[in-house]
């Protein structure tokens, strides 16, 4: 069983930064696709950046301001977060996808995260 611990969540001002990190253990993080997904109050959760062996995948909303690395001797998945918005307000939560091409989908991932709560207001 692979368990998933965020931290790094905090409150910001707007155009800010703050980084993000999610911790692995048990089973083989380094063959796991790693995504960090948000979801905000009052809506969906969304998918905010992937790193797997294809690549790193952001959508248009993050694109230039999130960066998503990894360090697979440390069995850690970062999310570095720059030029912070308001609407950037959510609860972020890192998944581990077993197949290492990774999915874009909630449903494709298989090991979660308990969250960890991000707040950009002046």
């Amino acid at each position: 069983q692979v368990q998933l611990v965020e931290s790094g969540g905090g409150s910001v001002q707007p155009g800010g930064s703050l980084r993000l990190s999610c911790t692995a253990s048990g089973g083989t993080f380094s063959r796991y696709a790693m995504g960090w997904f948000r979801r905000a109050p009052g809506k969906e959760r969304e998918l905010v950046a992937r790193i797997s062996s294809v690549g790193t995948y952001y959508p248009d909303s993050v694109k230039g301001r999130f960066t998503i690395s990894r360090d697979n001797a440390r069995n850690t998945v970062y999310l570095q977060m720059n030029s912070l918005k308001p609407e950037d307000t959510a609860v972020y939560y890192c998944a581990a996808d077993k197949f290492s091409l990774g999915s874009l989908r909630e449903s494709g991932y298989d090991y979660w995260g308990q969250g960890t709560q991000v707040t950009v207001s002046s």
